[in-house]
């Protein structure tokens, strides 16, 4: 029987998943999210084409940087909040409840199941900003964190704990609270899988309303937004990293191939869907990152290992002065890395929430939350020690490139890290293809996660749907290229990020009214077991 008719469930509508659509071409498609997300989509592109980069990416750096700068204690403590909601879930009967009702069983292995979660969580990250960030922190690139001496040997300890604090349990707990949130409303509450949905406490039957689209339509545009941003970025560093390391000299037609290249092997996976495509992708590449993290360590000696300890320990002791915005002295840091950061996980969070979702059926709120928290955050205290805590010796003994000349290229840092370890080529050569699949992987899984939300919720839209929307992502980021390089790309993620602010809003309501779900899921198994 449908819960969602239950005397103790809150969600009394009679609502069907779909009930809006329209079929037509081939496609299954929500009116009017689906229209209008296109429409805005393509003004979008057309303005773009028109516009000079420089200029839009000024306007917009202004206003994110007057919303980081106004409303920067709100990101921290709204983080904040999210932690310590997660920690409180897992310690009180809460955890209990099994997503998808007390018969649900799991749809995949778990590390199959894991494997998905962090390759489209934040597996591109690692590879990014693994010696980027750490020797950014160390060398006071852009400020140190906590107002530490640079290239002291607080500065080596602080940069790798404040980069695992970027990384570690508030990022996760952002994208937890979302991934909960959806993936109980759908699968014990029988609603449609989609971010209106989790408001049906607060807003009734208005969900499926204007209220409703607006909130679903702005989850497509910042989930679109942040993939084109984030793909063009990477082609870029792919394109570095080709040119680097085989001598090439491609520009702009070289970032264009690598985004080709990268949407056409995403058009492939979702065409093959979540257990032929993403399922397999996401299992190869970690095995790959794994085996390039292992190699790394037995490379990097005791360097690498003694890193991990370190690490750790930076992380456990700063993770509440780097929590804290009150009297910071470090105010130019704090805004251009962690309210940055915060902004950047609240505005990624409905895309890596609703893929979590996706794909966590069966597994309770404890074990649930467990998994997305600690084991992420465990494999990026030792990624990020290793990597950092090599960059860093690299940079205080003046060996190899970092060593001679600091942080200049941040696209490139990652590749003058392995160029004072053994088999540089090979490694670089595999770190290429290792940075391209984890795009494939946040591709295909947001198309899959856009293709949910403008179908009305359902999991398994027609074919053609799937392929315009990763088509749609590849395209937008081609164009950001084109049309103004570097300057395009950071003024959308300058927006991406500026909306953020009202989205950070609709979270902490999240938080209310998916405690008013879960007390009905509780009452209902009491009287049910009675």
């Amino acid at each position: 029987m449908s819960r969602t008719t239950d005397k103790y469930s809150i969600e009394n509508t009679d609502y069907t998943v779909g009930q809006d659509n329209i079929q037509k071409w081939g496609f299954d498609v929500h009116n009017p999210v689906f229209g209008i997300s296109a429409g805005l989509i393509i003004v979008f592109l057309i303005a773009l084409l028109a516009s000079d980069a420089d200029n839009a990416k000024a306007a917009l750096d202004g206003v994110k940087w007057q919303v980081i700068g106004s409303f920067d204690t709100l990101f921290m403590w709204s983080a904040n909040i999210f932690v310590i909601f997660c920690f409180a879930l897992i310690l009180t009967p809460f955890g209990s409840i099994r997503i998808g009702g007390d018969n649900a069983k799991s749809e995949y292995s778990l590390l199959s199941w894991m494997s998905m979660l962090f390759a489209a969580g934040m597996g591109i990250g690692l590879m990014f900003w693994g010696v980027a960030e750490p020797a950014a922190f160390f060398t006071g690139w852009f400020e140190t964190p906590l107002n530490v001496e640079a290239y002291s040997q607080e500065a080596a300890k602080l940069a790798l704990g404040a980069t695992i604090f970027h990384w570690g349990f508030h990022g996760w707990a952002i994208y937890g609270v979302v991934a909960l949130a959806l993936a109980f409303f759908s699968f014990n509450k029988g609603l449609p899988l989609s971010m209106r949905s989790i408001f049906y406490p607060l807003l009734g039957d208005r969900a499926w309303g204007w209220v409703g689209h607006v909130v679903d339509i702005v989850a497509v545009l910042a989930t679109l937004f942040g993939l084109a941003t984030s793909l063009g970025l990477g082609a870029q560093q792919a394109a570095s990293g080709i040119n680097h390391v085989f001598g090439t000299n491609g520009g702009i037609g070289m970032q264009l191939g690598v985004v080709a290249f990268v949407t056409g092997l995403a058009v492939i996976s979702v065409m093959r869907g979540m257990n032929g495509g993403v399922k397999i992708l996401s299992n190869i590449n970690m095995v790959v990152a794994f085996g390039l993290l292992l190699f790394v360590i037995i490379a990097g000696g005791t360097v690498a290992l003694n890193s991990i300890p370190t690490g750790l320990m930076a992380y456990i002791e700063n993770i509440i002065p780097l929590s804290n915005p009150h009297g910071r002295e470090d105010e130019a840091w704090v805004h251009g890395w962690t309210v940055f950061y915060w902004a950047w996980w609240v505005s990624w969070s409905p895309f890596v929430g609703m893929f979590i979702a996706r794909i966590s059926k069966g597994r309770t709120i404890r074990e649930f939350l467990v998994a997305v928290l600690l084991v992420p955050t465990s494999v990026i205290v030792i990624w990020m020690s290793v990597f950092g805590g090599l960059a860093i010796d690299q940079i205080t003994n003046q060996v190899g490139e970092l060593g001679a000349n600091g942080l200049k290229d941040i696209t490139l840092s990652l590749f003058h890290m392995f160029e004072a370890l053994p088999m540089s080529t090979l490694l670089s050569v595999v770190s290429i293809a290792l940075i391209m699949v984890f795009f494939v992987t946040s591709s295909d899984s947001g198309s899959l996660v856009i293709d949910s939300i403008t179908s009305g919720g359902k999991v398994d839209a027609p074919v053609p749907q799937r392929v315009f929307w990763a088509a749609i992502g590849g395209a937008i980021a081609a164009v950001l290229l084109w049309v103004g390089g570097t300057e395009s790309i950071q003024a959308l993620q300058a927006g991406t990020v500026s909306m953020a602010l009202p989205f950070t809003f609709i979270l902490l309501l999240m938080l209310i009214s998916l405690m008013m779900g879960m007390k009905t899921e509780l009452q209902y198994r009491k009287l049910s077991h009675a």
